[in-house]
């Protein structure tokens, strides 16, 4: 009888508790995160973004050989080496591109993507396209997926959720074909 009244016990205890629990084969998909960015337009507040590094490190250098030089409305900016400066101080301070810039040949290295039947050229997490005899820096399209981050690509967190940002620029970690990828899932206004 001692022994009846502990298997009961036991089966009551498994049973409550695997009942207790949501246990199926399911359950990993239905936790996805769900992405928090409007769905009108896919742009959040910088406010709501939280940065892990709150402080970035400012790169400049004295001389820039061979720069090609960029007028932006109305703003001289500088092309050397694959990336772009601004003037200020007595130093060429690196930046990321504004959109619209425009350069006549792709850096060494660059990556062509298709999206949407639209040819990106993509290096270092900055998009262009081909616009005449140059290339423009763009927006990517939302759903754009590339498969490695930009070297300063920096880990957010946007409600509580992780996602990558560049550029202002968001990406989320997804698999494709079981391989690690980086969809573009929207973006931060300043």
């Amino acid at each position: 009888m001692k022994n009846f009244v502990k298997i009961s016990c036991v089966l009551a205890f498994l049973f409550f508790f695997v009942n207790g629990q949501n246990v199926d084969a399911q359950s990993s998909r239905k936790n996805k995160k769900v992405l928090v960015i409007k769905k009108d337009n896919r742009r959040v507040p910088s406010k709501r973004v939280v940065y892990r590094k709150p402080v970035k490190k400012v790169v400049s250098i004295r001389i820039l050989p061979n720069r090609t030089t960029i007028v932006h409305r109305g703003i001289n900016y500088y092309y050397s080496g694959n990336r772009f400066y601004t003037y200020s101080g007595g130093r060429y301070i690196v930046i990321t591109p504004k959109i619209g810039f425009r350069i006549k040949t792709l850096p060494v290295g660059y990556v062509r993507l298709r999206h949407l039947n639209r040819d990106y050229f993509w290096y270092n997490g900055i998009f262009y396209i081909n616009v005449g005899n140059a290339y423009e820096v763009v927006e990517p399209e939302l759903g754009t997926v590339i498969y490695e981050l930009p070297h300063d690509a920096e880990r957010v967190e946007i409600d509580g959720y992780s996602y990558y940002e560049f550029s202002n620029v968001v990406y989320e970690k997804i698999q494709l074909n079981g391989e690690r990828a980086y969809e573009v899932v929207g973006f931060i206004e300043q």
